[in-house]
């Protein structure tokens, strides 16, 4: 079976070895007779693929009991209006780190249920820098500090947690989630989409403290929009395909070494791509270095029609998906966890024999 370098940035490229147990698995789950998309969300089968699934995140994440996972559907978009609407209101204030597009949709939606003090915006720069913890303002007691941990349009990454100001964490970490350990208790809140380092589109993850729910506020909240609905039971159905793929990756996660593991991979990975890009001015990178992500590696070249180019024979040589943002245009090669070393080095092989025909 032929598989392409695939480049894209979400959904994403799936380890080989989950499709394959998934595709075996499909029609016949375990020898049950039926399919687990047949099957009920709360079914034995399916309890026992939540339950590992649960366990396998906070085993890599070091999570402790006060944390709740929780999978949930509506993307981290909703994600965006849940958070403020569980612990905002007119009385109280959160701070926002602008740091790009999804940053500042959070921004939006967060503003429609409280206070939103920006402690950060890189919005005059493009989105090209992000900040140091000398550069952060923050409001007196704040409920909490969100901040996107990685861009993908732009292709920014903070290295390490910002400072909360005093205030727990809450991250959208949708596109670097379980690429490095992580400090969780500098955390209120995470919560991430599964599409591009996790698993399929269509269940977002979100792991709550339950000493930051005490925070939550007084008023009434509509109760699929409850964290506390969704700790208390199974609520809803939850995406289960979704869900069982994700516990899939989680375990294969667990089998490459863990979240240490995949740090020294993707440094690697990163190095290489970057190391290709800074070896003259054909490919120009798009933000500062010390911003750059390790998940998404952005760059141009001379004009559009050169980056036309750059792509149409890349998919000639099965590497695909490479298309910046429609926002903002140029190359970006999205190379999550489960995007495998030698497709970076037939990316860079290819970026030479370009380079070498068109400088």
């Amino acid at each position: 079976m032929k598989r392409v370098h695939n480049f894209s940035a979400g959904p994403a490229t799936l380890p080989a070895s989950v499709l394959e147990k998934a595709a075996k698995e499909l029609v016949n789950y375990r020898d049950k007779g039926v399919s687990l998309l047949e099957m009920s969300h709360r079914s034995p089968e399916y309890t026992e693929i939540n339950e590992q699934a649960t366990s396998r995140l906070k085993q890599l994440l070091g999570a402790d009991d006060d944390w709740e996972v929780l999978f949930l559907q509506g993307g981290a978009s909703t994600q965006f209006m849940v958070v403020a609407h569980n612990f905002l209101n007119n009385s109280r204030t959160a701070n926002y780190i602008d740091t790009g597009v999804w940053s500042s949709k959070a921004i939006k939606e967060a503003n429609l249920f409280g206070n939103v003090y920006t402690s950060f915006s890189g919005k005059d720069g493009d989105y090209g820098h992000i900040p140091s913890n000398d550069e952060l303002n923050f409001a007196n007691d704040a409920v909490y500090t969100h901040f996107t941990s990685n861009n993908t349009i732009f292709g920014t990454q903070f290295q390490t947690e910002p400072d909360g100001g005093g205030a727990p964490l809450v991250c959208d970490a949708s596109s670097d989630f379980l690429s490095r350990p992580l400090d969780m208790d500098k955390y209120g809140l995470i919560y991430a989409g599964a599409q591009k380092n996790l698993g399929p589109a269509g269940v977002t993850v979100v792991l709550v403290r339950n000493s930051f729910l005490e925070k939550q506020r007084g008023e009434a909240i509509p109760t699929i929009l409850n964290y506390k609905t969704h700790i208390q039971k199974l609520f809803n159905t939850p995406p289960v395909f979704a869900v069982y793929m994700v516990n899939y990756v989680l375990e294969w996660i667990q089998e490459k070494g863990g979240l240490n593991a995949f740090v020294k991979i993707n440094n690697e990975k990163a190095d290489l791509l970057y190391g290709e890009i800074d070896k003259d001015d054909f490919y120009r990178g798009t933000v500062e270095k010390a911003a750059r992500s390790k998940m998404n590696v952005t760059f141009r070249l001379d004009s559009e029609d050169m980056e036309k180019a750059f792509l149409s024979e890349a998919a000639k040589e099965d590497l695909v998906a490479l298309k910046g943002h429609r926002s903002v245009g140029g190359i970006r090669a999205s190379i999550y966890n489960a995007c495998e070393l030698n497709s970076v080095k037939a990316l860079v092989d290819f970026m030479q024999k370009f380079r070498a025909k068109n400088a």
